[in-house]
This record gives C-alpha cells, structure tokens and sequence, in this order.
C-alpha cells in the first residue's frame, strides 16, 4: 500500500447496503404509477418492466451504462404502450430517485472517509446514479465519477481511467476499494489500479478475476491496512 496518493471508492454495497433501498423505491414508484398512470401498473407486472428494461439494453446497447436513460426510456415506453399521450417522466423518475438517494450508511463508513479525507485524495465511482449531495456525503469527496459520465460502466477500462484523471495521480499511485470482483477488483486491476476487495459476507474471491492486492471485511479496515504499508 505504499505510494497511494488517491483512494477510488465504490458506493453501493461498499459504503451501505443497496438492494433494501432499490425494493423500496421501486415499491414506491409503482404505487405513485398506480394512483396516476393505472393503466401502466394494470398492464406491467415488476417482471414485465424488467423485460421491457432488457429491451431496451438490447436496443440501444451504447447507453446500457446510464441507469437514469434506461429507467427514463422504459416508463415512457410503458406509458405510450398503456395508451397515455402525455407522462410526467420527470416527475415519476423523481419519485424513484428521492427514495433511490435515501440510503444508510454503514456506521464505519462516515468516520473512515472523514480520516482520509486528510491523507488522501478520494474519488467516488459508481455504475449506478447516486446523488451525493442528497445522501449527505459530497462533502466528503474531492471528486465524482459516474458510468454515465464516463461513458462506459465499471469493469470497462474508461471508467476507471476517468476515476484516476479527477484523482490526480497515476494508476499505480491509485487505490481502488470496493465490493464487486469483477466490477471493482478486476476491472481496476485490468486498468493498472491497485486494488481492496471489500468482502463484508466472507466470502471466497473468484479463481476468474484478477485477485485483489488486499482485502478487507468493511471500509474501516482500510485505516490500518494503509498505515502497515
């Protein structure tokens, strides 16, 4: 770990939990689609939205990266397929995005950023549309990179190229930390990035991927890894 000048960090699932939070703002965009658009629910089920979500991807394969364009596409394909002219997409996306940003942070995650904020240079990437301002953290950071963007979704090389321009430093003087293998630990290696595998479930690290250079249970491990050198 010697000669890290910038920190690159992963969000979802790295720094809270997020499939508790997509149920919940997908529960609450479909009941809002209920009250307004009835005839969008009456016709989708959940599964037939994701169908319609894989479509989408299928088609339009260039911006399979940006999560907002996709959800953005597929309601207003589903309110044009429910036989309504005029859909408030901005207001529905809306309804998903405040619940989407209203996440918990593992309780070690704020007191880790805040120490090496002073140390470090540290740069949050992710595939996914976080909002940092809403979730309470920007501060904390000195700069973001999205998959949207970046033009390319981790574990694509020009994300975390992207990530390691706003760190300021080079690759091999850039840390990666997150909880993925493939996504976080393979894609940062394959791009030159030393990297920290988050593992909170114990689990055993793919024989497929690029092993990482360390590994811990929770971002708050990182403080003592760092100064071991």
């Amino acid at each position: 770990m010697n000669g890290i000048r910038t920190i690159t960090l992963d969000l979802d699932d790295t720094l809270w939990e997020i499939h508790p939070v997509i149920r919940r703002a997908e529960t609450a965009l479909r009941d809002w689609l209920d009250t307004k658009y009835p005839r969008i629910t009456e016709r989708f089920a959940p599964e037939d939205m994701l169908d319609l979500r894989r479509q989408v991807v299928e088609e339009q394969p260039s911006m399979s990266h940006d999560l907002t364009h996709l959800r953005r596409t597929v309601l207003l394909r589903a309110s044009k397929a429910a036989g309504y002219e005029q859909f408030l997409v901005d207001e529905a996306f809306a309804v998903f995005d405040a619940v989407r940003n209203d996440v918990t942070l593992f309780p070690e995650a704020r007191p880790t950023l805040l120490a090496l904020r002073e140390r470090y240079v540290l740069v949050a990437v992710t595939n996914g549309n976080a909002n940092l301002e809403r979730i309470g953290i920007h501060d904390l950071f000195d700069g973001v990179v999205s998959a949207a963007m970046a033009g390319a979704a981790k574990p694509a090389r020009p994300i975390f190229d992207a990530a390691v321009a706003a760190g300021g430093a080079s690759a091999t003087e850039t840390l990666h930390v997150g909880d993925h293998p493939l996504y976080d630990v393979h894609g940062a290696r394959q791009a030159g990035l030393r990297t920290v595998w988050v593992n909170r479930n114990g689990d055993d690290f793919p024989d497929d991927y690029d092993a990482p250079d360390a590994e811990v249970r929770h971002v708050g491990e990182l403080l003592a890894l760092l100064e071991s050198g």
